[in-house]
């Protein structure tokens, strides 16, 4: 489907059996790959030859993990909610891989590769860019790899880091690994502030509202300016490189908008499942459940009325302490439910699960949130194909979809309602920019979703958020910062989306100018794009990577001319 657009053109939406719609001048049909093709999954970083942090600087602090006992204050927060509002906290976005608000306790197992070595660095940056009061510094972490690069000014490919550590991104965005070769260039991994080991007040970083002030996006956006010119400057050969900026899901976002606030330090961005119009009232708070709905639809007869009538199967046995032990059993749960208020955890868990299975349905087996088989979904509805059972045996079926995506490789001996995608994402930083500027209307109605009904109410959400941070959110704050849909005087951005990632929704999925381009993968999943090449890889997702190369190749090419 070709959708008008202010320059007369539509989305770049690419097809598994079809050409581009649109493609770029320089380009003909998709270049066949070359080489071993890697394996399935993500690849995986190596350890990188750690380089020396500035230790010891004056107003400088060491990076360390969070408080232990906050997380289980935040968690015991969490299970005291009323069931609504423990829903609505838990389906905030954490959009760096998840989509979903994970909870702590993660674990997960990696099978994944090395792509090549990288150095690990640390740069001192103020802790408050925008303010003379504050002048102490922190230790931001990036990854750089050089081994492909020019050094008479080739490019920096930037991945601008989102909700979590790093190294974590960095294994999981082989696209830049792929390319890195055919661009000769260098790659750079940046970390996020308050994420990681960029903690700015170290172990106290999120010990109240007064160290987490400077824990925004601007901020972040600020961080990452500063450490492209200090790039720039230090090394040889580096002065005119032209710099993109790479970034999926949040990280997506935050690639979008340095492009927009930054043209002078990034000559273009891929943002990818960037959903910068999740904000305000710019699109329907209910698209993003329907598009997992839809995921689920489309993957097996009765699979998502299966799903919708466990919701009322889980209320009626939920109702009686035998129906609460029975529960425990079928779901072979770690800690058996007690109550309502366990109950709905129960749900909101199922909940998250449909969601990061909706993100993560990749063709091929893969270990991003879980380890996984190909298309995931499809496999999970071959449980769920009679909605009209009986309520026990209807959530019998259930627990067989979801012991697929929790225990894939039979190892776990129980399931853990905290548990739902990996470790590495930063739930304890989410939680405070949700309540703060990343406020993103998520609502569902349980009839063009597979959902339990739950209206968005930002006036509850804004006293739980004052209630567990001494804060309350700004509605429209984003929507001033980086101009909602007003964005057409901005260029060099391509914003991929896929047409099974939810999160689609809030991505612009139609051109806005001949530069603001907008890439449809209707095959792909969340981020697919930026994940490492696989021959199981839709023709789809191979068309939109060659589309970004080549548009990034007009950027470094006109960026080289104009020096």
């Amino acid at each position: 489907m070709e959708a008008a657009s202010a320059n007369g053109e539509g989305a770049r939406e690419l097809t598994s059996d079809r050409q581009p719609i649109g493609r770029c001048r320089c380009l003909g049909p998709a270049p066949p790959r070359v080489g071993l093709a890697p394996p399935p999954g993500s690849r995986r970083c190596p350890r990188g030859r750690a380089g020396q942090p500035r230790a010891g600087e004056p107003g400088s602090y060491k990076a360390a993990g969070p408080a232990p006992l906050l997380l289980l204050l935040l968690l015991l927060l969490l299970l005291l909610l009323p069931a609504a509002m423990l829903r609505l906290l838990l389906l905030l976005p954490l959009l760096g891989a998840a989509g979903a608000l994970p909870s702590p306790l993660r674990r997960r197992r990696s099978a994944s590769l090395p792509v090549g070595p990288y150095l690990t660095r640390y740069l001192s940056q103020q802790i408050d860019h925008f303010g003379f009061d504050e002048n102490r510094t922190f230790q931001q972490r990036y990854l750089v790899a050089d081994q492909n690069w020019k050094k008479d000014n080739g490019p920096i490919l930037f991945y601008t880091g989102n909700e979590g550590d790093i190294t974590w991104f960095c294994n999981n965005t082989g696209f830049m690994w792929d390319v890195a070769e055919e661009l000769n260039a260098m790659l750079v991994f940046a970390e996020h502030r308050y994420y990681g080991e960029s903690l700015p007040f170290g172990n106290e970083s999120f010990s109240d509202s007064k160290h987490l002030n400077y824990l925004t996006s601007e901020q972040a956006l600020a961080d990452f300016a500063v450490l492209v010119e200090y790039l720039k400057m230090t090394i040889a050969g580096a002065r005119h490189s032209p710099v993109i900026a790479i970034g999926g899901s949040y990280g997506g976002m935050l690639a979008a908008w340095f492009r927009m606030k930054y043209p002078h330090v990034v000559v273009g961005a891929l943002a990818a499942s960037a959903p910068i119009w999740q904000f305000g009232d710019l699109v329907p708070c209910g698209t993003f459940f329907s598009i997992v709905t839809n995921d689920f639809k489309k993957s097996g007869t009765g699979c998502s009325e299966s799903i919708r009538n466990s919701w009322d199967a889980i209320n009626h046995l939920s109702s009686t302490d035998a129906g609460l032990q029975w529960l425990s059993n079928t779901f072979h749960l770690c800690s058996p439910l007690k109550n309502l208020q366990d109950a709905a955890v129960l749900k909101n868990w199922l909940s998250e699960t449909w969601v990061n299975l909706a993100m993560v349905n990749y063709p091929y087996k893969a270990d991003f949130l879980q380890p996984l088989p190909a298309w995931p979904i499809q496999e999970v509805c071959k449980f769920l194909k009679d909605p009209s059972l009986s309520e026990k045996l209807l959530l019998q079926n259930v627990f067989q979809a979801v012991n697929l995506y929790y225990n894939y490789t039979g190892e776990a001996p129980c399931l853990d309602v905290s548990q739902t995608a990996t470790k590495s994402l930063g739930e304890m930083g989410w939680y405070y920019q949700a309540c703060t500027e990343m406020v993103m209307p998520l609502c569902t109605d349980g009839v063009h979703d597979m959902f339990e009904p739950q209206k968005w109410d930002f006036d509850a959400l804004s006293e739980e958020c004052y209630r567990m941070w001494g804060v309350r959110p700004r509605l429209s704050w984003i929507l001033s910062m980086y101009g909602g849909k007003n964005i057409s005087s901005h260029s060099n951005i391509i914003f991929s989306n896929g047409g099974l990632d939810p999160w689609s929704a809030g991505g612009v999925t139609q051109n806005i100018t001949n530069s603001l381009v907008a890439v449809v993968i209707p095959d792909g999943a969340h981020h697919l794009d930026l994940r490492s090449r696989n021959p199981l890889d839709p023709k789809s997702v191979q068309q939109a990577r060659a589309l970004e190369i080549c548009l990034m190749k007009q950027w470094i090419e006109k960026a080289r001319h104009s020096h």
